[in-house]
């Protein structure tokens, strides 16, 4: 019997069962796209957190532990954690400047009136959500389409109709309540690996020493290997995660759902809620490099320690969790794209809304497709992509002066200098061009908006 196929089955029998009894189809747009502007904190929290675990974070996270140790972890949980309550003074400020928004490229064109900085915009955020969608079916189809034997380009076209069949249905509401499902269920079963990982694996001591990885030079962040790590791994990662929610839809989207009061609060939880995951994945990954455990593939460490640690079952709730990580991320994408189309088309209608989210993972699939692509180089790729608007929204948002011709030049410059030397350096494994790229995309676009703004004058506030 193929537990991988009957998991997804059930996974998919229970969000359209949710979208259908607890929402309603939606037929107006912009309630398809911001639902009633009114969400409760909890439930968007649970949604944020959701949307933040894209499905290689259930592996990374696990894999950085059992390879680099705490310094691995560290940098990756710490900045995720750290980003989205960073985020939460912007998105107070775009929802009291623009209280009926859609999107992060309709205000950047409210503040300029420039089409070529909204098109900028739209450019940036349509990219990141077809690169999202990409990583997250080639991610998840991997190990589904080897565990269930169905081949892997069938994989992901099957979960990307997964996730349209219920966000079709409601938008945004379906996302967040599909959302808040899967983030209740990640949160039980990952807690409960790493307890019992923790009782099975040898204990507290096994897992003490863990903490320098499988080497087991790792224990530090301020040791060689631990300042190897940061260099290598630990900037450029935090480089493009602390942009991460400044340059995804998704997240602007929910600041304009969430009620407007309580936006701090679901921010804040979220990023909590949201760490718990990676935290408790990241403890497998000391377990078993305590152990003295030798992965066949540390990608997939994980559910490696799971087979051996915990009873045979154990594998169906990871693959659940694996499915909702990868979904949540999927469905929050199709409708950050669904909400873009507000801001190109001067007609909107149901029809181009959905049509918009058939072609992302049309995209999304020909990009999980590609030949020798890996989660790693698409995943370092598309979080500098998101840094090259960081600077330029911040600013914007901050009450700093600049005009539309600088927004675009220091976008434009971050995209055709930062960008290519971060993806040699991604490529080619080398840490120093991967560090340069990420800051030259960050620093570029925010200071060649300000030195073009200040030429005669800076005209926009």
């Amino acid at each position: 019997m193929n537990y991988t196929l009957i998991v997804l089955a059930g996974y998919t029998a229970i969000m359209l069962l949710s979208t259908t009894i607890f929402t309603k189809r939606e037929y107006n747009i912009e309630k398809f796209c911001v639902g009633s502007r009114n969400t409760g904190w909890l439930v968007s929290a649970l949604s944020i957190a959701a949307t933040w675990i894209w499905a290689p974070a259930l592996f990374t996270s696990t894999e950085n532990a059992y390879t680099k140790g705490f310094a691995g972890l560290f940098w990756f949980l710490v900045p995720n954690v750290l980003c989205l309550i960073l985020f939460i003074p912007f998105a107070k400020r775009i929802r009291e400047e623009m209280p009926e928004g859609i999107t992060l490229s309709g205000y950047m064109y409210k503040k300029y009136d420039s089409k070529p900085v909204r098109n900028m915009y739209l450019f940036q955020l349509g990219a990141l959500s077809a690169l999202s969608t990409g990583v997250q079916l080639l991610a998840g189809s991997r190990i589904l389409s080897m565990l269930s034997g169905v081949p892997f380009a069938v994989m992901t076209v099957i979960m990307a109709v997964i996730a349209y069949s219920y966000s079709q249905f409601s938008g945004i509401k379906a996302s967040i309540l599909t959302d808040a499902i899967q983030m209740i269920f990640m949160l039980a079963v990952s807690v409960c690996f790493a307890v019992f990982g923790i009782k099975n694996g040898g204990g507290m001591e096994t897992l003490a020493a863990g903490f320098g990885g499988a080497a087991g030079d790792a224990g530090s962040l301020f040791s060689e290997r631990g300042l190897e790590i940061f260099l290598g791994f630990g900037l450029p990662t935090t480089i493009g995660l602390l942009s991460g929610p400044f340059g995804d839809q998704c997240f602007w989207q929910r600041a304009f759902c969430v009620k407007k009061d309580r936006i701090g609060r679901a921010f804040f939880s979220g990023a909590l809620l949201f760490g718990v995951v990676p935290l408790s994945m990241g403890i497998l990954g000391f377990v078993g490099a305590g152990m003295g455990y030798a992965a066949a593939d540390t990608g997939t460490v994980n559910f490696e320690l799971i087979n051996i640690l915990l009873p045979a079952w154990a594998a169906i709730p990871f693959l659940f969790m694996a499915v909702s990580g990868l979904l949540s991320t999927i469905d929050s994408n199709l409708c950050a794209v669904s909400s873009l189309t507000t801001d190109i088309f001067k007609k909107k209608t149901m029809g181009k809304t959905k049509l918009a989210m058939i072609l992302l993972l049309a995209v999304g699939i020909g990009v999980a497709n590609i030949p020798g692509l890996t989660v790693t180089h698409l995943f370092l790729m598309y979080g500098t992509l998101r840094a090259a608007t960081l600077l330029p929204t911040a600013f914007t948002l901050g009450g700093v002066r600049l005009k539309p011709q600088g927004v675009v030049a220091g976008i434009i410059s971050a995209l055709l200098i930062g960008l290519p030397v971060f993806g040699y350096g991604n490529i080619e494994g080398i840490a120093a061009y991967k560090t340069a790229g990420s800051l030259l995309t960050v620093i570029l676009s925010g200071a060649v908006a300000l030195a073009v703004s200040r030429t005669g004058g800076m005209d926009h506030g």
